[in-house]
């Protein structure tokens, strides 16, 4: 979402209390405020790396935030899109259940953490713990990210444009990670895979939906579970 497509409202944080702009994106009452329509767009400004700003969305609403944010921005977000103009602190889109959060700069730790379903991306560079326990969203990093990206990720697809850090994929379970770049190293029980016609096709939707679709897929290396810690083995206590 390069801009708002439907009516806008503005939203200055220098003036409206943070609690009022959340409540009024959550679709509830606020004293002195119009609520804002079902099918109005929100553009916040002066935002000053505020934290947990557009946390709790659960309609179709288009946000626009032009400038940095703290922690968790577009936190548990449902069915909205929301484009940061900026970059992001720990947490954005933590527990992400649908709709998209686009990041135009870099983020923080934990991006993605927990989330259910949605699109995230982020078009610079992410830190470490990208996707830990990603749970069925799907993350784009257009730069690289750091360790222990997807650590115990149970669900959902992690791609990455630029390199990954150390200990990628750590007792990973049914995610698929696709990385572009080098791997400084592997975590437990994560493993190279072989990318068949059908992982090319969902890496290139992927790419397109992230507004990468230049990206030649096969130029990726596919990881996921080697399944070895499933359950409890003996010979596999030292990778617990």
């Amino acid at each position: 979402m390069d801009a708002l497509t439907v009516p806008t409202r503005e939203v200055d944080l220098a003036t409206t209390p943070l609690r009022t702009l959340n409540a009024l994106l959550q679709g509830r009452e606020v004293t002195g405020e119009t609520p804002l329509g079902a099918d109005e767009g929100v553009t916040v400004v002066n935002p000053r790396g505020a934290h947990a700003v557009a946390v709790g969305l659960d309609a179709p609403r288009q946000v626009r935030v032009a400038g940095h944010v703290g922690y968790y921005a577009a936190g548990m977000n449902q069915r909205a899109d929301v484009v940061i103009e900026g970059n992001a602190g720990v947490g954005v889109a933590e527990n992400m259940m649908s709709g998209s959060v686009v990041v135009r700069g870099n983020v923080s730790q934990s991006a993605g953490a927990t989330a259910h379903g949605g699109l995230l991306v982020v078009e610079g560079d992410a830190a470490a713990r990208c996707g830990i326990s990603m749970k069925g969203v799907d993350i784009v990093v257009g730069g690289s990210i750091g360790h222990m990206s997807a650590f115990m990720a149970q669900a959902g697809r992690l791609v990455v444009r630029g390199d990954a850090g150390e200990a990628l994929g750590d007792s990973i379970y049914e995610a698929r990670i696709y990385v572009r770049g080098e791997v400084a190293s592997l975590g437990a029980d994560c493993v190279a895979k072989e990318m068949r016609p059908e992982h090319l096709e969902e890496l290139a939707a992927l790419l397109k939906a992230a507004g990468f679709e230049d990206d030649d897929p096969a130029a990726y290396t596919r990881y996921g579970s080697a399944r070895t810690l499933y359950h409890f083995h003996v010979d596999n206590a030292s990778a617990y």
